[in-house]
């Protein structure tokens, strides 16, 4: 990174977007007292040369490589802020594009040009596009400063799902899917205990944690061992591996320091009490009857993420089971692998998304960036008779928040 020239791209980009910010600033301020203006552009490149400083010296700071919650904090101050300028000046430039066009109207047309300036006494376009720009672009960086505070906001979704092949002893079984809880970006043992105390309350039959335990080391598990131990279920507690997990997104003195952290990582669920689940499935019992758990390592459709999970070795013998769960990480799995070629895993269960942390959602309307990149992203979907549910996330990583898309503890009921 440290020579790489697409970063000092990024430098430039921020650089030039500050320039055009604070050139519509000044002509905005034009009527105010010098003081005034002398304070308004100071705390203006104050701020803006204080972020690309952070960018230029962050490939360089080991300090800020051991230190993730200030990074991740600064990291998103920094973005909120390039995000917002951006957001203004694309409202800036439209106007600036606007105004081009009614000048290049008068010149060819000098006798009817005028009629394009003409604006009479309601508040002109440049300001009105000027200061919607402002306007958006601050109430973005407020929202995501806002967002900081709902990070440990957890929400208990409840749904029903009902399965004509569903063995009737399982019927009313509450299973409760918990997913992404990410102990590395923790920092409020407290309020990650709550959220626990949240879960034991259900009294669910079944608890499953559909991966990425931690950030990228196994280390990041030690403040919250005797927090997440606490899970407890009549009918276990199983968890699978998500693409954090094997600390592909850290760099290892070794390959074996490597190996040695996903080792340390499968003992800790151990230690949990968890029952990991490697490509294999276990059966769960109830009543006389049985049912078919699956869980794969992660396996996703995209090449960014790795593709470790064996679904050719964790569905032979499930055949006979009436009814299948699987768990698997990323939801990209579902179109690409489960639903062509085993279209007898009633429910799949799976995480990794997190709604992006950053989105809208109400009875009427659902949307998040992520949802250009995934199909299936945050809540229920069916094709068929086979379900999918996509859990939101426990926790978070890289933006220290949420904003509108809050992290999730799911309660299903098989009825």
């Amino acid at each position: 990174m440290r020579s790489s020239g697409g970063w000092w791209i990024i430098i430039l980009i921020l650089l030039l977007v500050d320039l055009y910010v604070f050139w519509v600033l000044r002509f905005l301020t034009h009527n105010n007292s010098e003081k005034s203006r002398a304070i308004i552009y100071s705390v203006y490149w104050l701020i803006s040369i204080a972020a690309i400083a952070f960018i230029i010296f962050f490939p360089y700071s080991g300090y800020l490589a051991t230190h993730t919650v200030l990074r991740n904090y600064a990291f998103a101050i920094v973005v909120g802020l390039f995000f917002a300028k951006l957001i203004a000046a694309t409202f800036f430039l439209l106007d600036d594009i606007r105004r081009l066009f009614v000048w290049l109207m008068t010149k060819i047309f000098p006798k009817t040009g005028v009629d394009f300036t003409s604006e009479g006494n309601t508040i002109t376009r440049s300001a009105f596009l000027t200061w919607t720009g402002f306007v958006l672009g601050g109430g973005l960086f407020t929202t995501l400063m806002a967002g900081f505070s709902n990070k440990y906001n957890y929400k208990i979704r409840r749904i029903k799902l009902a399965f004509d092949n569903l063995p009737s002893s399982f019927k009313g079984m509450k299973i409760l899917q918990v997913s992404d809880i990410h102990s590395g970006s923790f920092t409020n043992k407290e309020a990650v205990s709550r959220g626990v105390d949240m879960i034991l309350k259900e009294n669910a039959d079944l608890i499953l944690f559909t991966g990425d335990l931690v950030n990228d080391k196994a280390s990041e598990m030690v403040d919250y061992m005797d927090v997440f131990n606490r899970l407890k279920a009549p009918m276990g507690v199983y968890s699978t591996l998500g693409n954090h997990d094997y600390g592909d997104y850290v760099q290892w003195p070794t390959p074996e320091a490597k190996h040695a952290n996903l080792e340390r990582l499968k003992q800790v669920q151990s230690e949990l009490g968890w029952r990991l689940l490697m490509n294999e499935h276990v059966v769960l019992e109830k009543g006389g009857e049985q049912i078919a758990l699956l869980g794969i390592e992660n396996w996703s459709a995209s090449n960014r993420f790795p593709k470790y999970g064996r679904m050719d070795l964790a569905h032979p013998g499930t055949e006979k089971y009436p009814f299948k769960i699987l768990m698997s990480h990323d939801p990209s799995h579902w179109d690409a692998e489960v639903r062509t070629k085993y279209p007898d895993i009633d429910l799949m269960l799976s995480g990794h998304t997190h709604g992006m942390q950053f989105g809208v959602e109400n009875p009427y309307f659902k949307w998040s960036p992520v949802q250009y990149f995934y199909k299936e992203w945050a809540g229920l979907y069916k094709t068929g008779k086979q379900c999918l549910y996509v859990n939101r996330g426990y926790g978070f990583i890289g933006y220290p928040g949420r904003v509108g898309i809050l992290p999730e503890i799911t309660v299903i009921e098989l009825v």
